[in-house]
């Protein structure tokens, strides 16, 4: 963990963790970080061994990897679901006490750490596309470092939902496609009027 190394301040072992799989830190990934923590306290949840913790995450960024690491959200368990609004926000349902809570950013980011103008200098270089990549790196760790210092409630807002607790994935058979020959989930296969089974790329 290279990039670990050089941080200037104390880092949560669980945090690490993410940073382990995810491969760097960023704020993305501490975004997901404290939604997973917030999470973890609000719902009583224990790390996820099959389905029993839903995500409903409503973009695709980094934060999606720490909530894999802490909740054990996956999407080949079918208990990480994708919905490509392209907002941070992240609803978490726990199973079991029929309970969710929806997670989301509605403002902007705003430093107030130590290094104010160093954060400024810097947002402004990576805004004109002058950053050089050791700037970027410390403007991603002055961000992160910030966040973790932050209370939670000044960086997403918290509501329970109601919502219909998604299916359980689904499990099928394969089957070979009448047409390539590639064994297919028979549920995901188009039925052709002769009454063969083909693959989607195949009846395309």
């Amino acid at each position: 963990m290279k990039n670990v190394e050089n941080i200037k301040f104390k880092l949560p072992e669980d945090l690490k963790k993410c940073i382990e799989f995810h491969g760097h830190l960023c704020p993305g990934l501490v975004y997901g970080y404290l939604v997973a923590k917030e999470a973890i306290n609000l719902l009583n949840l224990k790390r996820s061994k099959d389905e029993e913790v839903v995500v409903i995450s409503e973009n695709d960024s980094c934060a999606v990897d720490a909530l894999q690491v802490l909740l054990g959200t996956s999407t080949g368990k079918g208990n990480l679901i994708f919905k490509d609004y392209g907002k941070n926000a992240y609803t978490v349902l726990n199973r079991s006490r029929k309970k969710a809570f929806r997670f989301s950013r509605n403002k902007y980011y705003l430093y107030d750490g130590e290094s104010r103008e160093e954060f400024s200098r810097l947002d402004e270089a990576i805004s004109s596309n002058t950053a050089s990549q050791k700037e970027k790196w410390r403007h991603k760790m002055l961000k992160a470092k910030d966040l973790l210092s932050k209370p939670f409630s000044d960086i997403f807002s918290t509501k329970e939902v109601d919502i219909v607790m998604p299916p359980y994935a689904p499990l099928a058979r394969s089957e070979a496609c009448a047409k390539c020959g590639e064994m297919t989930m028979s549920t995901k296969m188009v039925c052709l009027k002769n009454g063969k089974r083909i693959c989607i790329p195949c009846s395309t």
